[in-house]
């Protein structure tokens, strides 16, 4: 490994056989830019030797694998669900919804954990190939629910001010949220459809 030193010199690393020598450098303005690589020495590590495992060692591991390999069984797959998705009304704001996941709506009073929940609101329903769309609602169509918390939504802050009078009001405010989780979305079927070719 070559190092440049103070004095505009390269200086090659030693080998065994050799001493070491410093190079002067005509130009010392240039000195980082010129170097001989002649002078370079490169030493490469040496590795542990792995020793190679004999043919009889490369059968008897082989037949090992074989006698371990795993078996597989085959259970009854579950019949896939249709993709669908919904769009609800809850509270005045619309929600798009899918079954399994969960929304945050203001809060359904009466409404405790683990109650369930049908939402009759539905604008349109939705799937891979065909929509179901409302006139405002889609006829007969549900979304069933659990409610999974009570809670309160992040902090906000309400600062009053009123410049020139020395007056601050600083207020914060948490609106009350219900977390409920869509569990599944029916109904629809008997509405008129509209296809998505």
């Amino acid at each position: 490994m070559a190092a440049l030193s103070l004095s505009y010199s390269l200086v090659p690393k030693p080998s065994h056989n050799q001493t070491q020598t410093a190079i002067s450098l005509s130009r010392p303005n240039l000195s980082f830019l010129s170097h001989s690589l002649s002078h370079l020495s490169i030493t490469a590590r040496k590795q542990p030797v792995v020793p190679k495992a004999t043919d009889t060692e490369a059968a008897f591991s082989v037949t090992d694998a074989e006698i371990k390999s795993p078996v597989l069984v085959s259970e009854p797959a579950e019949p896939k669900r249709e993709e669908v998705f919904a769009v609800v009304m809850v509270g005045g704001r619309q929600y798009i919804v899918f079954p399994g996941r969960y929304i945050y709506t203001q809060r359904l009073k009466g409404a405790s954990v683990n109650d369930k929940v049908t939402l009759n609101k539905v604008l349109l329903v939705g799937t891979k190939t065909s929509a179901y769309i409302g006139k405002p609602i889609v006829p007969n169509a549900t979304v069933e629910a659990v409610v999974e918390e009570q809670t309160l939504d992040k902090k906000v802050i309400v600062f009053k001010y009123k410049k020139k009078k020395n007056y601050r009001r600083n207020i914060g405010h948490r609106q009350p949220i219900t977390r409920i989780r869509i569990t599944s979305i029916t109904g629809y079927q008997d509405s008129p459809v509209t296809t998505l070719d």
